[in-house]
This record gives structure tokens, C-alpha cells and sequence, in this order.
């Protein structure tokens, strides 16, 4: 009998999408100046989503006010928690149908596996098991870790920044809203609801109340900031980078869409340059100056022209 590898093996996706989560905050919480992007990814790891893998990492920033209190302070990009939790290599989106599969469904882990490994999903019925109580682990409230972890926030930086998204997982019937602290990068708890308005998102997070917030983050859509605004009505609202910077690539890039075949068509209609013999070099003997001299027949000007395209008819440097 062969023996096996008591390790899990190290899995290989030959297609992989990759998202680069930056850090939300802009400036510093304490002495509101902008903080520094620093090189390195604080974090990657490659994720099992139900619309494939993706390689996710995080980039963080720092305080570089040598006035601050907290100067040197690494501020993560906690965006990646609404990915997947930390530790886990399979999206939050999983989660939610492995919940609603065998809660509304009324499946069985086995039959849920097998639907998964359909989906391209590589896990076991052991690890589904594993995935549905972590799924139940986060709909419930504040456990005694996560207590602790805000609790040290708050005595550090004299509050917590709480951050708020939403998702709809495809297969799943509901959405799942995922409440996190962007400080501690700490997953606070999810919500899962068919249909939800913001009176039953600001019941939800009433429970949180308790603890002194200094800002909130979410995108751009309206029930969010109004549940946020309810519960934390003094504390500053602010839009996720990611999304906002998104919104804007999107109407830019309707632009650049435009202009690229724009110039495709003019620079495709340039006459084609066909391959010429090889310039002979005439040598003068006093100056040893090398002088090119064209090819009989070769017109100079569109030469020149068909210089500066590449073999798609694109000009070097840029990027279509």
C-alpha cells in the first residue's frame, strides 16, 4: 500500500484572478495626517470562491507623523475579511451556501460537497462540516476572543472604526452582511436575510452600541450608510477606497475604450511597408562617419510611420 502524505497537499489552480485590497483609512485616526503606503503585502493567500480562485492580497500604510502618538502605526486593508475570514482559504460566499443549502435546502453535507466539487470547488465533507459551524460562528453574536480583541482596540486607540458590507453569494437565496473592525481587522459578526432594509440592519447592530466609535466604512449604497447613521449617528461616515476608486475606473474606462478604437481604426489604416534589403553603410574614409542610405523604391515618410507601430499596428508604449 503507498503511503500517503500526512500533509494536505499544496493545491495548484491553473487560472487564478488576482485582487489587490488596499487600505481604506487615507489619514491617520489620530492626527489626521495621510498616511504612507508601505510596499509589502501584509497578507496573501490564494481563495476558493464559487466564481473561481482568487489570489487576494492585502496592502497596508502607515503613520509617518513624527508628532503622532501612534508615528509607525500599520493600518491593514481589513477589506479582505468581506473575502474570507482570516486563516481560511474559502470565500465568505461559500460560507453562506453551505448555510443556506443545508438550512433551507435541508441538505446534507455529503450532497452539499458533491455540489460544490461541481462548482470547481476542491473540499471534502469534513471541511464542510468545518465551513457550516464557522458559518454559524459568524452569525452569532460577539464571542469572547472578539470581545478581548475590542476591548484592547478601544484602550489603544480610544475607539473602533467599524466597517460594513454586503454580499450575495450565487446559489444562495439571501444576502450576507458582514460587520468588521477595520483597527484589529476583526470580523464583528454577519447577518443573513432575504430581503433587508435599514431599520432591520440598525436593530442588528444596536448589540454593538456599546463600544465608542471613532468613524464608518461601507460603499456607496444607501441602505448601508443609513443603518450606520442610525446607530452611530455622531461618528464620521467614509466610502470604502476599493469602491470608490472602482465607480470611478468604471466611467474612465468607457473612455479609454473609446479612444483605444479610435486609434485603432486611424493607425489600421495605414498602407503596409513591405520588408526591404538590407541598408548598405557608406564609410567616409576622413570623418568615419557611418551615413545609412535608403533602399531604392523605399518611401521615407511612411517608413517613418510604420516605425513607431508594433506588428498590431499599436504605438510602442501603450497598452491595449
Amino acid at each position: 500500500m503507498e503511503k500517503q502524505a500526512r500533509h494536505r497537499p499544496r493545491r495548484f489552480f491553473e487560472e487564478v484572478k488576482r485582487e489587490i485590497v488596499e487600505c481604506d483609512l487615507a489619514n491617520c485616526p489620530h492626527c489626521g495626517e495621510v498616511l504612507k503606503p508601505r510596499p509589502p503585502w501584509h497578507m496573501h493567500k490564494t481563495v476558493q470562491t464559487l466564481q473561481g480562485p482568487i489570489f487576494v492580497a492585502g496592502k497596508s500604510k502607515e503613520c509617518v507623523n513624527p508628532d503622532c502618538e501612534h508615528t509607525g502605526e500599520h493600518y491593514y486593508a481589513n477589506r479582505v475579511l468581506t473575502i474570507s475570514l482570516p486563516s481560511s482559504t474559502y470565500g465568505l460566499d461559500v460560507l453562506a451556501f453551505i448555510g443556506w443549502q443545508h438550512e433551507k435546502e435541508h441538505k446534507q453535507l455529503v450532497e452539499i460537497q458533491q455540489e460544490l466539487n461541481k462548482r470547481g470547488i476542491v473540499v471534502n465533507e469534513r471541511n464542510v462540516g468545518k465551513l457550516y459551524r464557522q458559518f454559524l460562528a459568524l452569525l452569532g453574536a460577539v464571542n469572547e476572543v472578539s470581545q478581548k480583541i475590542l476591548a484592547e482596540t478601544v484602550e489603544k486607540h480610544g475607539g473602533v472604526i467599524f466597517g460594513l458590507d454586503g454580499l450575495q453569494p450565487e446559489g444562495c437565496g439571501s444576502l450576507l452582511y458582514v460587520l468588521y473592525e477595520v483597527l484589529s481587522g476583526t470580523v464583528v459578526g454577519a447577518l443573513q436575510a432575504e430581503k433587508v432594509n435599514a431599520d432591520q440592519l440598525t436593530k442588528w447592530m444596536q448589540a454593538y452600541q456599546q463600544y465608542p466609535v471613532l468613524a464608518t466604512l461601507s460603499d456607496g449604497e444607501d441602505t448601508l450608510i443609513a443603518a450606520l447613521k442610525q446607530v452611530w449617528p455622531n461618528a464620521p461616515h467614509q466610502r470604502c477606497q476599493d469602491h470608490f476608486l472602482g465607480n470611478v475606473a468604471e466611467e474612465v474606462l468607457n473612455y479609454d475604450t473609446q479612444l483605444r478604437q479610435g486609434m485603432r481604426q486611424s493607425l489600421g489604416g495605414l498602407p503596409q511597408v513591405k520588408s526591404s534589403p538590407a541598408i548598405p553603410v557608406l564609410v567616409s574614409s576622413s570623418r568615419k562617419e557611418a551615413v545609412s542610405t535608403p533602399a531604392a523604391g523605399q518611401n521615407s515618410h511612411i517608413s517613418a510611420k510604420s516605425g513607431m507601430l508594433d506588428a498590431n499596428g499599436v504605438p510602442p508604449g501603450l497598452f491595449f
